[in-house]
């Protein structure tokens, strides 16, 4: 049977004669009747989907070995117009393993095919880097890294935990549980590093909420941007952005929940239930706690005294050179959080739409000041908060192509700070009466913050190459003191207001014409008000007034990636950025650190080169990364101690000119689902050039391109994973996990002044860790055991302030869904 198929020509290829166009037709239509009737094309279509039921963008669809390809929507759909035959078809995806299968195509079929994808099986320093969002980071232009914590959550570890087995990362913690703790990126600390939950700020959090004090299982993934920012964050960020992505795609019902206990009489517990019934109503309730005693023990010189029958006291004295082993004895903490939400998703109007309120509340001896051999028996802080919030997101919202986000909170807590006692302790724990009352300064004291945060982001998609991203955050922090006993801190001054109002807007375009290359350009604007105490007095408190300051500043930046052969992946970002100083810094926490409200904000040039390889051998996988880093910094702000009277305290402050280079690299491997192993080194130079003293003098200054101190430079880390499948029982699992950490000594004043033998050194360290998990039937059941701090190093992330020796921990978590 002859098959003809004439389809009517497109109208802008017709020919401008009638006369050629039938010579066309009559030419066609006798090669038709001369050669054998070809078939007709067939089409396949559908949609590839995760695991988890999340579509997939920009996959590869391809039969191997022809070229028919297509690549998917952002809404995981292909259509691949192909000739019948028996092909392999193909999907390809970062993050994903490979899918084929396959097919037999006939003459004129349409086949519906959709095709999920399993996650990939490699691993970035113990946790899993799989999905579809992590892919998108991956192939964004930005120097970013997301991993899953789902090879962690069976573990004890907490948040920041997880983060610093990412390069580049470091956590600097004071202590044990609850413990005060700063975040390095790359060289840059505290608030030059912000945190965010599902794209929300959390400036002007609670206690509660550190990532030292949240577990691991809250979140599903971890992204990390270091240094240029996406506008989408609508951040002031210099050092980078941590945000913690909880887990959106859940099935019908589920429930995790765990407990974990360990040395120093810790505690900590974790539940998260929901349901998404099939009208698309949700709801989740997410809560954890810690407690820990944490009475570890440390090495100090002790000061020694007696207190005869009349009470006079007897001071002997001080030996600095005889180190007591010696146990803490004021250092309990807890804290309790609980999280509800609810709402629609799927609708027409609201891809979702979510109201959550959540509730906080936490107590915290405070055991020492600043330094170590600074001894506190009763002072003590507490608070609590409640945050309701609002989340609202819609794709294709009136025309398709233009998505929007709306998220909201408002957080309201208070915290009590606690000095009433009149005794002096040691690091026996014994104590004698003082003449006056407060450890380290009398107070009992109250503050009330309220800070509103509010974001609108809006992506305008035009086919598959040009996207269009607006951004806007405010956000509005008060403090109101009060003080039970009628002083305020010498740190502060409570009749002062504070307040800190910032607005950010930004705007970018992004060009990704294929899969090989994108590039983003961006602005952004910042304007923030501050109201609040400065102290006139040269040690920086004190004789306070009250100020205002408004700044206004424009930023840019650009980003690109580039993949010249498959497998090897080329960064480059630049940002002309600015940092605002947040309300720490400005004002302090009213205890241990003073503010300083006419702080200006920081003014930084910074670069980004990241070069990364991954491919697989067989069952073999290799994974190397590697980043260069550069910041050039005005205005630097920088956290200093100082001192009045007693009282020493932490206190920030401008530090005229820093520049920041240096570099890390990650390396890993991996064989099949048996065995993973990495190794991450850091090395990162932050030196002052501030040329000349302050105050328009013209003398050099002695510490013109010298490193600024206290602040760690070079430090390492390896894990090692292997996994028994199938122990036991199918879908068992035994994994055993080895990591370490290494840090190089660093100089806690100006390492060019004075005898090195003598100075002040936060000491060299290399730490391990060794933990046993024991998964039952593919996770529903899990068992873990930890040793940290296996050969029990002294570790220290802060001068003198020791952290805890060899601990044990033994966590049991159960885990159901109804997929």
């Amino acid at each position: 049977m002859l098959l003809c198929n004439l389809k009517k020509p497109n109208n802008n290829t017709q020919m401008k004669y009638n006369g050629l166009r039938h010579l066309a037709a009559i030419f066609l239509f006798s090669l038709i009747c001369i050669f054998p009737a070809t078939a007709q094309p067939a089409l396949i279509h559908g949609k590839v989907f995760s695991t988890e039921g999340e579509a997939i963008d920009y996959a590869t669809v391809f039969l191997k070995g022809t070229g028919h390809s297509s690549y998917t929507d952002r809404h995981g759909g292909y259509r691949l117009d192909v000739p019948t035959g028996e092909y392999t078809l193909a999907v390809s995806a970062i993050g994903f393993e490979t899918y084929e299968k396959r097919v037999t195509i006939s003459s004129g079929e349409t086949i519906k095919h959709d095709i999920r994808l399993k996650p990939s099986i490699t691993r970035l320093e113990g946790s899993v880097v799989t999905g579809n969002s992590i892919g998108r980071v991956k192939r964004s232009a930005f120097n970013a890294v997301a991993v899953e914590t789902k090879g962690l959550q069976n573990s004890a570890k907490n948040l920041g935990d997880a983060l610093t087995r990412l390069p580049g990362m470091k956590l600097r913690e004071t202590g044990g549980v609850g413990s005060d703790m700063q975040l390095m990126l790359d060289g840059f600390s505290g608030k030059h590093v912000k945190v965010f939950i599902d794209g929300v700020p959390q400036e002007g959090a609670s206690t509660a909420f550190d990532l030292n004090n949240m577990p691991v299982n809250f979140a599903e993934r971890i992204e990390v941007y270091k240094g240029v920012v996406p506008v989408s964050f609508g951040t002031d960020a210099i050092g980078g952005v941590i945000n913690i992505v909880t887990n959106k795609a859940r099935p019908e019902w589920y429930v995790d929940a765990s407990y974990s206990f360990g040395s120093f009489n810790t505690h900590k517990s974790y539940v998260n239930f929901g349901q998404t019934l099939k009208n698309g109503f949700t709801y989740e309730i997410n809560a954890f706690q810690n407690y820990s005693d944490n009475n570890y023990y440390i090495d100090n010189w002790v000061r020694e005294f007696e207190v005869d029958e009349n009470g006079d006291v007897h001071k002997f004295p001080v030996d600095k050179d005889d180190v007591k082993h010696v146990r803490r004895f004021h250092d309990t903490f807890h804290n309790e959080v609980v999280m509800a939400k609810l709402g629609v998703a799927g609708k027409n109007w609201a891809d979702r739409l979510i109201f959550g309120i959540s509730y906080s509340n936490f107590y915290k001896d405070i055991q020492t000041g600043v330094y170590q051999e600074i001894v506190f028996g009763q002072k003590h802080r507490k608070g609590w908060s409640v945050s309701p919030s609002l989340e609202y997101v819609k794709r294709d919202l009136i025309v398709k192509g233009l998505d929007i986000t709306i998220a909201a909170n408002f957080n309201y807590n208070i915290t009590n700070n606690i000095d009433t006692s009149a005794r002096y302790y040691n690091w026996y724990g014994e104590y004698y009466v003082k003449d006056t009352r407060g450890e380290q300064s009398y107070q009992n004291s109250e503050s009330k913050n309220t800070n509103l945060n509010a974001s609108i982001n809006i992506n305008y998609r035009i086919g598959k190459t040009h996207t269009f991203t607006f951004n806007h955050v405010t956000s509005d922090f008060r403090r109101k003191s009060r003080s039970y006993i009628g002083t305020s801190s010498v740190l502060t001054a409570f009749d002062i207001p504070k307040v800190t109002r910032k607005n950010i807007s930004g705007l970018s375009y992004r060009l990704a014409p294929s899969r090989k290359w994108n590039v983003s350009v961006f602005g952004k604007y910042y304007n923030q008000y501050n109201q609040g105490p400065v102290s006139q007095s040269a040690d920086g408190v004190g004789d306070y007034i009250s100020m205002e300051r408004t700044t206004d500043s424009f930023g840019y930046g650009i980003a690109g990636t580039y993949i010249p052969i498959k497998d090897f992946q080329i960064k480059l970002s630049y940002e002309k950025a600015y940092r605002l100083p947040t309300t720490d810094e400005l004002f302090g926490d009213e205890d241990l650190e003073a503010g300083k409200t006419d702080l200006k904000p920081e003014k930084s040039d910074n670069f980004n080169l990241n070069l990364s390889y991954g491919h697989d051998f067989g069952e073999h996988r290799i994974y190397a990364e590697g980043s260069l880093i550069y910041r050039d910094t005005k205005d630097y702000i920088k956290r200093g101690l100082g001192k009045h009277g007693s009282t020493q305290f932490g206190i920030y402050e401008n530090h005229g000119h820093v520049k920041t280079m240096g570099y890390n690299i990650s390396l890993r491997y991996s064989y099949s689902k048996w065995f993973d192993a990495g190794i991450t080194y850091n090395d990162i130079d932050t030196r002052d050039y501030e040329k000349t003293w302050t105050g328009g003098s013209l003398q050099e200054s002695m510490h013109y391109k010298v490193r600024l101190p206290n602040i760690p430079y070079r430090y390492a880390g390896f894990d090692a994973n292997f996994y028994w499948h199938d122990l036991f029982a199918e879908g068992n699992t035994l994994s055993v996990t080895y990591d370490n950490f290494w840090q190089h000594e660093f100089p806690l004043y100006w390492e060019n002044i004075g005898n090195k033998d003598s100075k002040n050194y936060v000491p060299s360290q290399f730490s391990h860790n060794l933990s046993l998990t024991y998964s039952i039937k593919d996770g529903r059941y899990n068992i873990s055991f930890e040793c940290r701090n296996l050969t029990d190093e002294k570790l220290y992330d802060n001068f003198s302030l020791q952290k805890a020796g060899r601990a044990f921990y033994l966590k049991v978590r159960v885990h159901f869904g109804s997929n």
